[in-house]
């Protein structure tokens, strides 16, 4: 086969020794199965902004530091030096991503090297040995949904124990393997402190998983993980063994109108008061 342009220098500098063929071109890149030694390996091509339909989207990159502040300024304002580091920033956070997960025991692909916008890594496989496949594409009878269920919210958990939310989590990038679901596809990966919109993204990620173990296990739908993980994220309270309802408690108790409004008045008259003293000092009286 006729070898990818951005392929050729790893082959040159000896990452791989071979490209056996392409596996997948998705919404944000390319992936080819290639030799390294005796070792199959995925070797993932990031697409141009430009030719990506997922797009880096405002509330993806919130939270996400940049240490250089040139760089920083140039991101903001959008230059093309600032497009250029947007797609290397937009590349680093699924490898860093990677291993800050696998070593929380996140099941992933183990990364090996990032260049040039090519990503090295593990190829996860079936019991076969072939290419594990996307769990969209399995069969599952009732009680293997409620087991991989339940398999994915621990992933979850331990995800967000680390810090981290996948952002765009469904069946579409998710294998099977031959001991079990891996997730992938992790550019758009947030930091569960510093986004603004880590909830709900949260949220949707398990409403997802929900949605479609549902097909197969009604009722998983009837079920709230989702907010009760975040609750307990919330609470300092979520740990990777934590045991999980799929409900949370609703405060129903009506709401105290007046001692509310009582203590707003309060708190009024206490800054007029400070405002008075201030005018007063002032004018020496």
């Amino acid at each position: 086969m006729k070898i990818p342009k951005r392929l050729a220098p790893l082959l040159e500098e000896g990452l791989i020794d071979e490209v056996l063929g392409q596996l997948m071109s998705g919404k944000e890149a390319t992936v080819y199965v290639v030799r390294s030694g005796d070792t199959r390996r995925c070797a993932k091509i990031y697409k141009d902004a430009n030719q990506r339909s997922f797009r880096q989207a405002a509330s993806y990159r919130d939270g996400r530091k940049v240490k250089n502040s040139r760089q920083a300024r140039a991101m903001e304002k959008g230059t093309r030096y600032g497009r250029q580091m947007q797609e290397a920033s937009w590349q680093s956070a699924e490898v860093d991503a990677l291993f800050r997960l696998a070593n929380a025991g996140v099941r992933v692909p183990q990364p090996f090297i990032c260049t040039d916008g090519v990503l090295l890594m593990e190829l996860v496989m079936d019991e076969e040995g072939d290419v594990a496949p996307r769990l969209n594409d399995v069969d599952l009878t009732e009680l293997r949904a409620l087991e991989l269920h339940a398999l994915l919210l621990n992933q979850v958990v331990r995800m967000l124990c680390a810090g981290v939310i996948h952002g765009d989590l469904s069946e579409y990038n998710i294998l099977l393997a031959a001991d079990g679901p891996v997730i992938i596809d992790l550019p758009q990966a947030v930091d569960a402190a510093g986004n603004n919109d880590a909830a709900s993204m949260l949220k949707r990620d398990v409403d997802n998983l929900a949605a479609y173990f549902g097909r197969f296990a009604p009722q998983i739908l009837a079920t709230n993980y989702g907010a009760e993980i975040w609750a307990l994220f919330e609470a300092g309270r979520l740990h990777v063994d934590v045991e999980l309802t799929g409900r949370i408690e609703t405060d129903t108790r009506p709401v105290d109108l007046d001692g509310v409004l009582e203590e707003i008045e309060l708190i009024r008259l206490e800054e007029d008061a400070r405002v008075r003293r201030q005018q007063e000092s002032s004018t020496g009286r």
